[in-house]
């Protein structure tokens, strides 16, 4: 009898602490992980994983057992539903793939060639061979990477999750400093912060509830495991808090779980400082190999496609610069992400209402299409009208404005400047795109975030005014009326106007899906602080007031961490964004500017020499200009029509890999900011490549206009 008495005293106990009608069912939770991990996971990862079901079992591959464990760890964190085997099985039939196009290649350029036996080979179109041959050797290099690609989503979801970590410690330390209950804290934490790590903690209850494990400790101790190498702060951080459940008293209770909060934000101020000392140098490498060295290099493939007699085609340098050099570059980059320690990411609540608007991506359809209609102009012209007539009598500054050569293409001026039209409609439609689909939403982030930074105080104030016996539903129109006119004052404001007019518990005065104060100030941070409130009003007014206080020393502490973040990135960031909107598109005009020049000057030699065979003098300078001519043939240079395209595709790329690359390093995983940054820059530096390349090319042909050869 006696120890039922003690039981039933714990347990009324326990009831009083705990709000279990508040906290969602186990079974009921843990059930939601496979509808949140089919919402969470990017649409990459799901086509990887249909790709892999689908082909991966053509082909029976056996995995090496330290390879299978490495792939086995990656796809668990990736939560792909896949098995090393089929990984591989995946890489090994697209390399083949790729190795039989190359074949093919091969054999219909043997088929469309003339003669017979040895005559026949070597008679096969040079450009064909070349890219057969390219094809055979990507497809047998390309197997590997391609068998690891489940690591590159599980660096990419580690990228992601880990900059929400101090977030998630803040959360489930502000839960436990009032209700000591881990479970319930690791669902509260779950509930508050964003995917990927939100996905993360509902498997630690779905591996429970399938029986994997056996307590909510071994799985999340399984789970913390994963981040033994790339994160021990957080390891230990959580290990600090599953300790505070021993503490014998609630003030060390308290002080351990302060503890845990000290240990991840230190660990992650240490760890992004030496980041920031270690990133100069790859980014560096980065430009110079993956950007300027590549763009420079553009400048001699008009020469060497003569001197090679038409061997390297524009198709040849579209794969090499607007596939193999962009994927180069922005896995370089990621790599680089895959290195950078936890940081505190901006919330994402905003980015729900960053949907897709079926009217804006018309219009820039729209726009796209008008501009390359445009830019595409001289081709669609030679179609119409084929006549060379046409051609020599339609003129563009004396020259001829299209002035085909064969099946070449358009070499004159005017077309190298319409070809404009088409990095200038990608730039312009994506950058329209994504700068009038973020800009509303990114002024109401703005205002939320002046929110967050004065909410700090606020708390502060409202915390002491519980203290001092006020009740919650007066302390919120108190504190409203000494903060009149900040963003925080009206979102107490309204909180008090609700529980006053509309007659509102605290609860529905600040949660309420329609009148309620957060909907006009859709901020995370300030959802779970009120969350953390009305738990605790539930208890006593002394727990409202230390948790609020708590909670803004909390946040003040993670503000100044953010910010010093920033500051020991500042200067690589600058460098990057100098890149972005003026020194990779000014090059980049440069080099087309003069290429023009180039293919402008071996014209005019083409044009001398087609008169010296008329019968103009065979001796001297003519004879000279005969042999030089005979080397640069005009037919087997890239026409500045197909070289300018090309460059500026792979302008608007760069523009592209670097904006992301650099809103990951400033920000994390904050698409917002990261969309925005595109709009900005894709028109700011094209805009900046296309005057470049007009004056360029405008300068450099007047030169060549007014150069005398001689006869």
């Amino acid at each position: 009898m006696k120890e039922e008495e003690i039981l039933q005293r714990y347990s009324d106990k326990l009831t009083e602490e705990i709000d279990f009608e508040s906290v969602p069912k186990q079974e009921a939770f843990s059930r939601e992980y496979e509808v949140f991990r089919d919402e969470a996971l990017p649409a990459t990862n799901s086509f990887y994983e249909n790709a892999c079901q689908k082909l991966g079992n053509f082909i029976s591959v056996a995995v090496k057992d330290e390879e299978k464990a490495e792939l086995s760890e990656a796809i668990d964190v990736a939560h792909l539903k896949i098995t090393p085997e089929q990984a591989y099985g995946f890489a090994v039939v697209a390399g083949l793939f790729i190795i039989l196009l190359g074949i093919l290649s091969l054999v219909i350029a043997f088929i469309f060639s003339k003669g017979s036996g040895i005559a026949r080979l070597t008679s096969m179109n040079t450009g064909s061979m070349l890219l057969g041959f390219i094809l055979i050797l990507t497809g047998g290099l390309v197997i590997r990477p391609l068998s690891h690609i489940p690591q590159f989503f599980a660096n990419q979801w580690r990228l992601r999750a880990s900059n929400q970590m101090v977030l998630c410690i803040l959360y489930v330390v502000m839960y436990m400093r009032h209700t000591s209950n881990l479970e319930h804290a690791i669902k509260f934490a779950a509930e508050n912060i964003e995917n990927p790590l939100s996905l993360d903690f509902r498997k630690i209850f779905w591996d429970v509830e399938i029986r994997r494990f056996s307590s909510i400790k071994e799985s999340l101790d399984s789970y913390l495991d994963k981040w033994k190498d790339s994160s021990p702060e957080f390891i230990q951080s959580f290990n600090l808090i599953q300790g505070s459940l021993y503490e014998p008293n609630d003030q060390k209770r308290i002080e351990t779980l302060d503890k845990a909060l000290n240990v991840m934000l230190e660990g992650t101020y240490d760890k992004m400082m030496n980041f920031a000392h270690n990133l100069h140098s790859p980014i560096t490498m980065l430009h110079m190999l993956g950007i300027i060295l590549p763009i420079l290099g553009l400048v001699i493939f008009p020469l060497v496609a003569s001197f090679m007699k038409g061997a390297i085609k524009g198709y040849h340098l579209m794969v090499l610069y607007n596939i193999i050099l962009p994927v180069v570059v922005y896995f370089f980059g990621m790599n680089i992400l895959a290195k950078r320690p936890t940081g505190y990411s901006e919330t994402k609540i905003l980015e729900e209402k960053m949907k897709d608007d079926k009217h804006l991506k018309i219009f820039s359809f729209l726009i796209l299409l008008l501009f390359l209609t445009i830019g595409f102009s001289p081709i669609i012209l030679h179609f119409v009208n084929p006549n060379p007539e046409f051609d020599q009598n339609f003129k563009f500054l004396g020259e001829p404005f299209l002035d085909y050569k064969g099946n070449s293409g358009p070499y004159g001026l005017g077309s190298l400047l319409l070809s404009l039209f088409v990095p200038l409609g990608v730039a312009i439609s994506l950058g329209v795109y994504y700068k009038l689909r973020t800009q509303n939403i990114l002024e109401t982030r703005k205002k939320i975030k002046k929110l967050e930074e004065e909410f700090a105080g606020s708390l502060f104030q409202l915390g002491h005014r519980v203290g001092e016996g006020v009740p919650v539903e007066i302390a919120f129109e108190d504190v409203a009326k000494n903060l009149e006119g900040s963003q925080t004052g009206k979102f107490f404001s309204l909180v008090s106007m609700n529980i006053r007019r509309g007659g509102m518990g605290v609860d529905e005065a600040i949660f309420n899906k329609e009148r309620g104060a957060l909907n006009y100030f859709p901020s995370g941070l300030i959802s779970s602080s009120m969350k953390v409130l009305v738990q605790a009003a539930k208890k006593s007014p002394l727990i409202v007031s230390k948790s609020l206080i708590s909670i803004s020393e909390y946040v003040q502490r993670i503000h100044k961490v953010n910010m010093r973040l920033k500051d020991l990135l500042a200067e690589i960031i600058s460098s990057m964004k100098s890149q972005i909107s003026f020194m990779a598109p000014m090059i980049a005009g440069i080099v087309v500017g003069i290429a023009s020049m180039v293919v402008a000057i071996i014209n005019k030699l083409s044009g001398l020499t087609s008169g010296l065979e008329m019968g103009s003098s065979a001796g001297g300078i003519g004879s000279n200009l005969g042999v030089i001519a005979d080397i640069l043939r005009i037919e087997d240079v890239i026409p500045g029509f197909t070289f300018q395209i090309i460059v500026g595709l792979y302008v608007v790329q760069v523009i592209w890999v670097l904006t992301v690359l650099s809103n990951s390093i400033e920000n994390g995983d904050d698409k917002l900011t990261e969309k925005y940054a595109l709009g900005k820059n894709l028109i700011k530096g094209t805009f900046l490549y296309v005057m470049v390349v007009l004056i360029g090319a405008f300068i450099f042909n007047m030169l060549v206009r007014n150069l005398n050869l001689g006869t």
